[in-house]
């Protein structure tokens, strides 16, 4: 005998744990692919290879002039001052969503310079920018 009867329970044992750990990770690995939301500037939008298939989110400021209604429709353009993407939106504007300033839309990238969003992010008050879009607005500022 090769094995004795408590070396086979251990083995058994360990076999087991792996399976169910190996069940464990595949599940988490796989609903968190599912449910990560990338945030993308006008800027690296233009430079995707790629669209991509799902939900992502742009970020920028809303162009001036640019906003649109068409009874509960708005359209509008996101800008990184240096490229632009315009975005269609069906559903109630936040309060905090103005012209020239920063807005994060969440949607389903059409064409690299058409989106549709779902939703619109806007849980700052009318100073706060967020840090993607700082960054991407003052890396094309220097660019000028």
């Amino acid at each position: 005998m090769i094995f004795s009867k408590s070396s086979k329970i251990r083995l058994k044992f360990f076999f087991v744990i792996t399976l169910v750990a190996s069940i464990v990770f595949y599940f988490v690995y796989s609903n968190l692919q599912k449910n990560v939301v990338y945030f993308y500037s006008p800027q690296e939008i233009k430079n995707l290879s790629t669209n991509p298939t799902n939900k992502i989110r742009i970020g920028g400021l809303v162009k001036e002039g640019s906003l649109k209604k068409n009874k509960n429709t708005y359209s509008f353009v996101i800008t990184d001052l240096k490229n632009e993407i315009f975005v269609e939106y069906t559903g109630l504007l936040p309060n905090l969503f103005i012209e020239g300033k920063s807005a994060v839309t969440e949607g389903i990238l059409k064409d690299k310079k058409y989106f549709v969003a779902s939703s619109i992010l806007a849980k700052h008050d009318e100073n706060y920018m967020p840090p993607e879009v700082a960054n991407s607005l003052k890396k094309n500022k220097l660019n000028k």
